[in-house]
């Protein structure tokens, strides 16, 4: 038992440091680990299992909307970065250069790519001559390099993981219902499948992507009450286009740029399904992203025919689940320990008293309900499980959100909320940037987004009193 208590004590209570129980059940979990390349890290096979999920989801769900995958080079010249005023402006203090090749200087320095923009432009300049090569509708799953001062494994590394959307259209219309098309996907995708509630709405003009004619955003909010920017979609009108020459011949036969769009989600949704889920004996996976959704443990595996049964079981339930079989010689207590961790939804335990009883017990990792259920019934029983627990921890996840979103008419009761309540802040805003950068001088809140759900809370600007414009949601950030 000593051993037992040895691995939950080395997770951090979220209560006393949110941040070191953070890291405490990346390490735990075995999700990732740091690297001699500072800001970066390896990402271990339990944490790379969740993302080639999240992968394999988002993959599908693109593709049923007409999206083909492509592949483009991973350095960018600096004369192509540079031919959008706006985009380089943007991303210049966060790019890593490459200025030799080998022993030998290159003519042009190149950078890595901190997004892929400039290159799709290139590529579409091209490609695209007359309206019958339009839709493009193209993604790459790829890595890129942010030259992040401060970093945190998942939610900030300086290079890191994301599929890349870039899509061309003839007119504006259609790229605007690209836009939103691709924001629902990543809403939708959080909501079923990661089961993160998230508020969709647009970007202010200061927090919007560089050089995007728009932005929408969905934000999320964690445990520890900060926001988190959980996928975006740029509106990039025809702006790109210009720049770099996109044109086609229309219906008239006449010359017009495309209008393009751009969406993409990151690694830091495994830190934001920690953040949402995670508690204090470590990572809490829901059953629709969980690499195991089901971990067998036997008990008293020395005893005649429990091993047998047990793997047994593993076969049957293995045509339906993602299901381990964990026979190692660790004690019982030791299994149930690193299943909790590592946030396996549930595990089944067996032993020689259950067998003869032609049963087994199911456990859930979210609520530790202990479930007696027949063999004969197990296959539908544990989907009936599965599907609770992955329902139960939405609908908690969404109460925590409104149980720390409020309401702010004033700005001294704004600021007062900002110090003292974690979480979103909805009030009401004029538009002006001096407002928004007084607000987070004064109060440190960023703007989120101003949801497509728009409320009057007031008639004033929280922060000049002036006319309001539009209802935001703010908050603190990663």
């Amino acid at each position: 038992m000593a051993k037992d208590k040895k691995l939950v004590e080395g997770i951090t209570s979220m209560d006393v440091d949110f941040a070191q129980w953070y890291t405490d059940v990346v390490k735990k979990a075995e999700l990732c680990d740091y690297t001699s390349v500072k800001g970066c890290m390896v990402i271990k096979p339990a944490g790379y299992a969740i993302w080639e999920n999240i992968q394999k989801e988002l993959d599908r769900r693109f593709k049923e909307t007409g999206v083909q995958n492509v592949y483009l080079p991973m350095f960018i010249p600096e004369s192509l970065l540079e031919k959008e005023k706006d985009h380089v402006e943007g991303f210049a203090p966060e790019v890593a250069w490459v200025t030799h090749g080998g022993l030998e200087p290159l003519q042009e320095r190149m950078c890595v790519r901190p997004t892929s923009e400039t290159l799709f432009c290139d590529f579409y300049a091209k490609e695209i001559q007359s309206h019958r090569d339009l839709p493009k509708v193209y993604n790459q799953w790829c890595s890129v390099v942010r030259w992040e001062k401060t970093t945190r494994p998942f939610l900030r590394s300086r290079e890191f993981l994301w599929q890349e959307g870039h899509t061309a259209h003839a007119t504006a219309e259609e790229a605007e219902e690209r836009t939103v098309q691709m924001l629902n996907v990543y809403a939708d995708f959080c909501q079923d499948v990661l089961a993160i509630p998230v508020v969709k709405g647009v970007k202010t003009d200061k927090e919007k992507f560089a050089g995007a004619l728009r932005t929408y955003t969905i934000e999320s909010l964690m445990h520890d009450g900060k926001a988190l920017q959980s996928g975006t979609s740029h509106n990039f009108g025809d702006g790109f286009a210009k720049a770099f020459g996109i044109q086609y011949t229309n219906k008239e036969n006449k010359l017009v740029p495309v209008h393009q769009t751009s969406w993409g989600m990151t690694t830091r949704m495994i830190g934001a399904i920690i953040m949402v889920h995670g508690d204090d004996s470590g990572l809490v996976l829901p059953p629709r992203i969980a690499p195991i959704q089901t971990m067998i443990v036997p008990i008293a595996m020395h005893k005649e025919g429990v091993l047998e049964k047990a793997a047994e079981l593993k076969n049957k339930l293995g045509e339906l689940y993602s299901v381990a079989l964990d026979d190692s010689d660790k004690s019982p207590g030791w299994k149930f320990s690193e299943q909790e961790i590592k946030g396996i939804p549930t595990r089944i335990e067996m032993g020689p008293k259950d067998i003869e009883n032609n049963q087994c017990i199911v456990v859930r990792r979210d609520t530790r309900e202990k479930i007696v259920v027949s063999l004969d019934d197990i296959e539908t029983k544990l989907g009936e499980i599965l599907e609770q627990m992955q329902e139960d921890m939405f609908q908690r996840a969404l109460a925590h959100r409104e149980s720390h979103t409020y309401d702010a008419t004033e700005f001294e009761e704004f600021c007062k909320i900002a110090e003292e309540k974690p979480g979103f802040i909805r009030a009401m805003w004029c538009g002006d940037q001096a407002c928004e950068d007084k607000i987070k001088e004064e109060a440190g809140c960023t703007s989120r987004c101003m949801p497509f759900e728009q409320e009057e809370l007031s008639t004033k600007c929280i922060c000049c009193g002036r006319p309001a414009k539009k209802m935001v949601y703010w908050g603190k950030a990663y």
